[in-house]
């Protein structure tokens, strides 16, 4: 079954993107099939409820039904496995 995951930071466009890029290597490794996109942190109300996951590297100061990775440790390498396991336990079946 495909994922759908929203990487989201402040604009939608600078850090998301570095961490989608790991993101998705990752996932593919795992054999884990997921579409994504990339927006910024004012946009997450409307999207709820039509995404699997979310990666953000930026606070979430909304309530959201779809469960939210704090992606920043994919930046400064400190804790990157755990937000692999965390990932890895949302996204699979």
């Amino acid at each position: 079954m495909t994922k759908h995951v929203l990487f989201v930071c402040a604009t939608g466009i600078a850090t998301s993107t570095e961490v989608a890029e790991k993101v998705i290597a990752y996932c593919k490794e795992q054999g884990i099939e997921m579409t994504h996109q990339q927006i910024n942190v004012a946009s997450v109300p409307g999207y709820d409820g039509s995404a699997d996951l979310i990666v953000s590297t930026t606070n979430i100061p909304y309530e959201t039904t779809i469960p939210v990775v704090k992606g920043l440790p994919l930046i400064t390498g400190i804790g990157e496995e755990k937000v692999y396991e965390k990932i890895r336990e949302i996204l699979k079946d």
